[in-house]
């Protein structure tokens, strides 16, 4: 941890787990250090960052404005997987919001991940640690696979929640949804009222472009309505409740009891399992009904088969 430490103060770059996925982090206030997370990911410097930290002094500092309900919102989902998205603070480099005047912060409830924050000193500016668009990692393999560059690993073993934190704007009327993610709409619904007036296009936070989460490998999402071109004794097939196993080369139970929350922590394990399997041509993965984590987990099935999706008429 102190080296990993040392290294963050020393403008490196360190993956390290949070309970989402693992983060590549640098220092957030080193604007040459955030540089280099762009760099290593091939990131578009159009997509910001979110910035994590350890305690809720370093939210003051790190923002214009905060609200008495961020604190509601902190006081019952941080340490936890709900990113704020709130005006930026001077101390803010432009880099890390894209330019942006408003600035994503999360406090993680991984301990590993609050204590390297804490033993730094520093705010962590951590996207997901892989290449941009490609399969976000749950484990620290995963980011040898894809990132193998990176001054520092800390292996933290199986993130537990599997899938990106929600993010979440405030407005006049309540809330609004920028991506989804364990922490559901009717969860914060619970702190606030949702706004339900069309969202931005533009970018304003991670995972909001069409193309997300995708193998290198062909994937699709389906259950019985395979298209006629795919040779399931070619593919792989993400298994959710069963019922559409027959066929396939090779099956991954994402989760043995039908729960959501499993498949979650399984999805993108899964996926990086058949992307390394040379048996494996194509990627099928069971949906889900959009609703509450549902919702969070077709919008990564939805970006993850974009690529291939978009240029057939098959589906």
């Amino acid at each position: 941890m102190e080296l990993a430490a040392r290294l963050i103060q020393e403008g490196k770059l360190v993956a390290f787990p949070t309970e989402t996925v693992y983060g590549l982090g640098a220092n957030a206030l080193d604007p040459m250090a955030v540089a280099k997370i762009f760099a290593l990911k091939e990131r578009p410097s159009f997509d910001p960052l979110i910035i994590h930290i350890a305690d809720l002094d370093d939210l003051k500092k790190l923002t214009a404005e905060v609200d008495d309900r961020v604190y509601l919102l902190a006081e019952k989902f941080w340490p936890g997987s709900l990113t704020l998205v709130l005006p930026k603070s001077k101390l803010v480099p432009d880099i890390v919001t894209s330019g942006l005047p408003t600035v994503g912060i999360r406090m993680p409830a991984n301990e590993i991940a609050r204590e390297l924050i804490r033993t730094s000193g520093r705010p962590i500016a951590a996207p997901s640690a892989n290449k941009f668009g490609r399969i976000s990692p749950t484990t620290a393999n995963h980011v040898r696979k894809q990132l193998p560059d990176v001054d520092y690993i800390l292996d933290g073993g199986k993130t537990t929640v599997g899938i990106e934190s929600t993010i979440i704007e405030l407005t006049e009327k309540g809330f609004r949804i920028l991506r989804n993610g364990i922490i559901t709409k009717e969860d914060i619904e619970e702190v606030l009222s949702f706004d339900d007036s069309e969202k931005t296009e533009s970018i304003v936070a991670p995972g909001m472009v069409k193309s997300h989460y995708s193998p290198v490998k062909k994937m699709i999402v389906a259950d019985k309505n395979i298209p006629v071109d795919i040779d399931k004794s070619k593919a792989g097939l993400l298994s959710f409740t069963g019922k559409y196993e027959n066929g396939y080369r090779k099956i991954i139970r994402v989760s043995e009891s039908n729960d959501l929350k499993e498949y979650a922590v399984n999805m993108f394990d899964a996926m990086h399992t058949f992307e390394d399997d040379s048996e494996i041509e194509i990627i099928v993965a069971e949906p889900v009904a959009e609703t509450g984590i549902g919702k969070a987990i077709m919008d990564r099935l939805r970006k993850a088969e974009y690529n291939w999706r978009k240029g057939s008429s098959e589906i």
